[in-house]
């Protein structure tokens, strides 16, 4: 199985400039744990949930933080081809916790997640 599979609805995404709050609201009403960060159709990093914590943690005031000051830049991309196996791997090696998926053309595909990756792992057929 290769994390395409994995990739699926649209991506949630947002720009450099919105604030942490927007991202954080966001990331609530899709239900999602990150978002891809672009700019003109470009992945340019990746806030995750634990980003938007750190800004809690350190005091930010994420009305006016942007998103920019807290994200991933130009984060590690994984093409849609590459095995659940091998993103486990991945995963587990580097901490991370969300892999964005990316086209030969540089787009975004979707993020999949470590909650996705064990479902594959553990339970192909739930995919």
């Amino acid at each position: 199985m290769t994390i395409s599979e994995l990739v699926g609805g649209a991506v949630v995404s947002m720009a450099p400039t919105d604030t942490v709050r927007q991202a954080a609201e966001l990331m609530k009403e899709a239900g999602v744990g990150s978002v891809a960060v672009e700019l003109d159709e470009a992945l340019e990093g990746i806030l995750t949930e634990r980003d938007v914590l750190n800004a809690v943690a350190d005091f930010a005031d994420l009305d006016r933080e942007l998103i920019s000051k807290w994200m991933t830049a130009l984060p590690d991309t994984f093409g849609p081809e590459m095995s659940v196996e091998d993103a486990a791997d991945w995963m587990l090696a580097t901490g991370y916790r969300h892999l964005p998926v990316v086209d030969d053309t540089g787009t975004v595909l979707g993020m999949v997640s470590i909650k996705d990756v064990l479902w594959a792992v553990t339970d192909p057929s739930a995919v």
